[in-house]
């Protein structure tokens, strides 16, 4: 059986510039490490935001695009790949067959994803979940630990 890590923190995000500031704490602790990022909340709750804003500051230099359309845009994010999905769009995990999904499970890629429940049974499993919600007129962010290698960003945030 394997072992639950619950290591949770929740931040207040009163704009979009303290929702970059928070992707740019959680890339200062990658360590060059892998990392998937699970990216929960409804829609407007400034995921795509935390996503752009993470991956710029891993140092992806072209446009950062979302991939509400395409389902899937891929980067080179310091040496590694990083892949952004935007899983609004799918109806039933299935449907991801025909992507390619395979290159997510490399263990030094960067993968985020948002509308992860979308995609159940065809991701890899979550090293991190950010839960966003509204908060009057910004945002809450709760981010918690499901691996050890998310533990050990934790630590980094520290």
């Amino acid at each position: 059986m394997s072992e639950r890590h619950t290591t949770a923190r929740a931040w207040s995000l009163p704009d979009e510039a303290a929702t970059g500031l928070l992707a740019r704490r959680v890339a200062g602790a990658l360590q060059g490490e892998g990392l998937v990022i699970y990216l929960d909340g409804p829609l407007g709750a400034g995921k795509t935001s935390f996503a752009r804003a993470l991956l710029a500051a891993c140092g992806v230099g072209e446009r950062i695009k979302s991939p509400t359309y395409s389902l899937v845009e891929g980067y080179a994010a310091q040496g590694r790949p990083a892949w952004h999905l935007d899983l609004y769009r799918i109806a039933d995990p299935g449907e991801l067959e025909w992507l390619g999904l395979d290159a997510l499970a490399e263990p030094a890629a960067l993968v985020l994803v948002e509308w992860p429940e979308r995609g159940a049974g065809a991701l890899p499993a979550a090293d991190l979940q950010l839960q966003m919600s509204y908060a009057g007129s910004g945002r809450h962010a709760l981010l918690r630990a499901c691996t050890a290698r998310g533990e050990r960003l934790f630590e980094q945030l520290s």
